[in-house]
């Protein structure tokens, strides 16, 4: 007898959690995995004393789901979800669902869209984050394919996704075919930028400022009463506080190298395929790539010395303000060039997103979830606008005043007194710059420009000047080169530590 709202394949972790997360809602869900025992072991232990029932076999699991049936895959992506999709096509009629809610690849999505399409099934690629607590107590979804299947999902996704503000739920339709998948993938790609952001952050605390582990702890649980507010830095803080069972602290135990699944560099080869400059993520990649080369680095500190360790003496307060600020302004540009992404990506498939819906997404449920601005849904949308510096935040939409992309330190920092940006429209003639601070000139590639432009210099601490291009000559080429010199003002902060702060 047809009894089960939904089904669900793939009984590790996140599909158990998932499951009681759809129970604690209301909605009767039938389990099944490809080892059967699992099936029983969850009953009896976990979904004890749940509505949540089982089944033996594909066969026995359709036979209980309500029409039309909906099927929610989560097994490794890859092989295994179309060796289950061709088990369940023959079982299931015209029109009913089958959901993919792991990592899989976009363009393997929108092939097995197409595909059951032509059969009269209707799929759906769905991203899930948040982790096993995201799963368990509510996820950010990305669900994207055949919209048809949307009316019969989204009463079961809104519940169960997290909720933010007055209750919206962090799940939205994202678009057609593969556009759930990639949203996903650009998510994860995101999150590889903000952890590599975060690391060398703490890096420029532990090895530039001296700080001991609980200095630290504290600077991040004081940064996260800021605008950075975000899962990522509460959790840096609480891993830095973290001892091991001999009463030290756990972080300097860990081997320094680290792995990776995959989304990060898929994310990577997108943006490389696409022409979209996403540097932050991929040097992000990167990053991990060069910290798994233990053997190779071991072999190398043996051969070099090194940088000269020496004692910092300035406005350690001051410093650590600035190291605060250039992770803001970063994290900034890791959103703005992933969204970036999106908007290229929605040309090449004719996908309309809603790109203020998808930063509502984020607010909640997912790694990348900080505390939501007042105009969250307007940021979404101006991420992804061609012109990259209107990426940069109103007051209003963030919650801070634009100053905070100032960097406060004295002239023995070594830093750039400041970055002023400006809107570049057509055919404007002239650059106007605050006395002692760099303009950021930028423009979309398709703006008309002038025949005659100032070149755009940034003014470093020392008086010198740091000729960066002919506005007209290269800016009018780099819809991010905004991004770019952020960047390199970060990386200067830590180039001239070593040179300028052991003086």
């Amino acid at each position: 007898m047809a009894q089960a709202d939904i089904a669900l394949i793939g009984l590790a972790v996140m599909g158990q959690n998932l499951i009681l997360n759809m129970n604690d809602h209301g909605f009767v869900v039938c389990a099944f995995n490809r080892t059967v025992s699992k099936v029983d072991d969850f009953l009896a232990n976990e979904a004890k004393g749940t509505k949540v029932v089982g089944a033996q076999s594909l066969k026995e699991m359709v036979s209980k789901l309500k029409k039309p049936r909906r099927i929610i895959l989560l097994v490794k992506a890859g092989q295994a979800v179309d060796d289950f999709i061709e088990k369940l096509v023959p079982l299931l009629d015209t029109g009913d669902i089958i959901i993919d809610g792991g990592n899989s690849e976009y363009r393997d999505t929108t092939r097995r869209c197409r595909d059951l399409k032509a059969k009269g099934i209707l799929f759906v690629g769905s991203g899930v984050s948040g982790g096993e607590e995201g799963a368990r107590y509510g996820p950010s979804l990305m669900p994207g394919g055949n919209k048809e299947a949307w009316p019969h999902i989204k009463t079961i996704f809104q519940s169960i996704a997290a909720k933010v503000g007055t209750g919206e739920p962090c799940c939205d339709w994202v678009g057609d075919e593969g556009a759930g998948h990639f949203v996903k993938m650009v998510h994860n790609g995101i999150e590889y930028g903000d952890m590599q952001l975060i690391c060398e952050a703490y890096h420029l605390m532990k090895d530039v400022l001296g700080m001991a582990q609980d200095e630290m702890a504290q600077a991040f649980q004081d940064w996260n009463k800021t605008e950075l507010d975000s899962f990522l830095i509460e959790i840096t803080a609480n891993i830095l506080k973290f001892q091991d069972t001999d009463g030290k602290y756990l972080l300097p135990k860990i081997r320094d190298s680290a792995g990776q699944k995959g989304t990060g560099k898929w994310t990577a080869i997108s943006a490389l395929e696409y022409g979209v400059p996403v540097t932050l993520i991929g040097e992000a990649v990167f990053a991990r790539c060069l910290s798994s080369l233990k053997d190779e680095r071991i072999q190398a500190s043996k051969k070099l010395k090194g940088p000269q360790k020496f004692q910092f003496d300035g406005d350690k307060k001051s410093f650590l303000e600035d190291i605060r600020k250039a992770l803001y302004a970063s994290k900034i540009i890791s959103y703005a060039q992933g969204f970036m992404l999106l908007r290229q990506a929605a040309t090449e498939f004719g996908w309309t997103l809603n790109y203020g819906g998808i930063a509502l997404m984020w607010r909640g449920g997912c790694i990348i979830r900080r505390t939501p601005g007042g105009e969250q849904s307007a940021l979404g949308s101006r991420l992804a606008f061609p012109c990259p510096v209107l990426l940069l935040p109103s007051p209003s939409m963030m919650g801070t005043d634009m100053r905070c992309f100032q960097p406060t330190s004295s002239r023995r920092s070594g830093i750039t007194s400041g970055l002023t940006p400006m809107n570049c429209w057509p055919n404007q003639g002239s650059l106007s710059t605050p006395t002692g601070q760099a303009t950021v000139a930028v423009c979309h590639p398709r703006h008309t420009m002038p025949d005659r432009a100032a070149p755009v210099t940034l003014h470093d601490s020392t008086d010198q000047d740091i000729p960066c291009a002919s506005w007209h000559r290269h800016l009018a080429l780099c819809p991010i080169f905004c991004s770019d010199l952020f960047l390199k003002c970060c990386k200067r902060l830590l180039r001239k530590t070593h040179s300028l702060f052991a003086k």
